[in-house]
Order: C-alpha cells, then sequence, then structure tokens
C-alpha cells in the first residue's frame, strides 16, 4: 500500500513560483516512479512531470518544459516539484501519482494523492 500527500499550493501571481511536495510511504516493487498531473475545470488530468526514484530519468509536459524542475529526496521519501514563471494557464488542483518507467517514459500507477491548488492570478 502507497499512501501519497501533497502540499504546497497557493495562490500566486503570474510569473511567480510555487514549489510543491509529496510525501510518499510505502513502497512496492511495482511503484519506481513518482509523477506529477494536473487538472484544471472542465479538462481532463494531464501529465505534467516524472522522475524515477534513481533520479533519472525525467519527462516532462512540453508545456512546463524549462519552468517546472521535478526532483525527489530518497531520505525523505519526497518528491518535489518546483514551478517557475508560472502563468494562469497552470491554474489546476495538481496530484502527485506513484507509478513506475517503462523504458524512458512515465507510467501511470494505482496510487494518488488527494492534490493540491494552484491558482494562478494574472
Amino acid at each position: 500500500q502507497v499512501t501519497l500527500v501533497e502540499s504546497g499550493g497557493g495562490l500566486v501571481q503570474a510569473g511567480g513560483s510555487l514549489r510543491l511536495s509529496c510525501v510518499a510511504s510505502g513502497r512496492t516493487p511495482s511503484t519506481n516512479a513518482m509523477g506529477w498531473f494536473r487538472q484544471a475545470p472542465g479538462k481532463e488530468r494531464e501529465f505534467v512531470a516524472g522522475i524515477s526514484w534513481g533520479g533519472v530519468p525525467t519527462n516532462y509536459a512540453g508545456a512546463v518544459k524549462g519552468r517546472f524542475t521535478i526532483s525527489r529526496d530518497n531520505a525523505k521519501n519526497t518528491v518535489y516539484l518546483q514551478m517557475n514563471s508560472l502563468k494562469p494557464e497552470d491554474t489546476a488542483v495538481y496530484s502527485c501519482n506513484a507509478g513506475y518507467y517503462g523504458g524512458t517514459y512515465y507510467r501511470t500507477g494505482n496510487y494518488w494523492g488527494q492534490g493540491t491548488q494552484v491558482t494562478v492570478s494574472s
């Protein structure tokens, strides 16, 4: 059983920064990576970034590449999402997922956090 708890969301002006955290308790051999996803109102959930617990590989969605950075601290069982140069279109509920890598691409697992709201004002 894997439990994920996110934190760090909030309200920020366009151009600002936020750092999200996801603390994971419990792992299974099938979950060797973590990913961040987001869902805006009226839209489907979309992949944002993924990282292996070993540090590589990492993946980013095109819309956030160069602005967001995913990292992990194995000692704390925590994955971070540093979000810089935020835009109003980044507004969404951000959730972390415990998944795995199939080759160089992140694969969604069955474990999700409760989500944290990020709102970017213009």
